[in-house]
């Protein structure tokens, strides 16, 4: 198998535990430019809060978003951004990816700025 598949296979395994906890998710994905996070509702129909490094905000910040620092403060953003709507603790869906480099930073900042996990 190549890394896509594995990749997704581990996906499938997340999302059946995730769904299961009955509660909202944040959703990570990953390119070697980019990375995007969104938290998903329960019921997994809407999309309640998004952060990604292709905002224009975000974009002034970081000069490349394929990095940890992108990362970290594309973390805070999607945790403020959780707060405002009213979601306090979430499930932490990697997208298959390992919970390492930048995914790790994403994660380590969305609980320093208050969403649970």
């Amino acid at each position: 198998m190549d890394k896509k598949t594995t990749r997704l296979r581990r996906a499938k395994k997340i999302r059946a535990k995730v769904s299961a906890q009955k509660v909202a998710r944040l959703c990570v994905h990953r390119t070697p430019k980019h990375i995007y996070a969104q938290i998903i509702s329960a019921d997994g129909t809407t999309v309640i809060a998004a952060s990604s490094t292709v905002q224009a905000d975000i974009k002034k910040e970081v000069g490349f978003g394929g990095n940890k620092d992108a990362a970290k403060i594309v973390g805070k953003s999607i945790a403020e951004k959780a707060k405002a709507a009213g979601i306090e603790s979430v499930a932490f869906d990697r997208s298959g990816f390992k919970y390492h480099g930048r995914i790790q930073e994403l994660a380590d900042s969305a609980r320093e700025n208050g969403l649970q996990f």
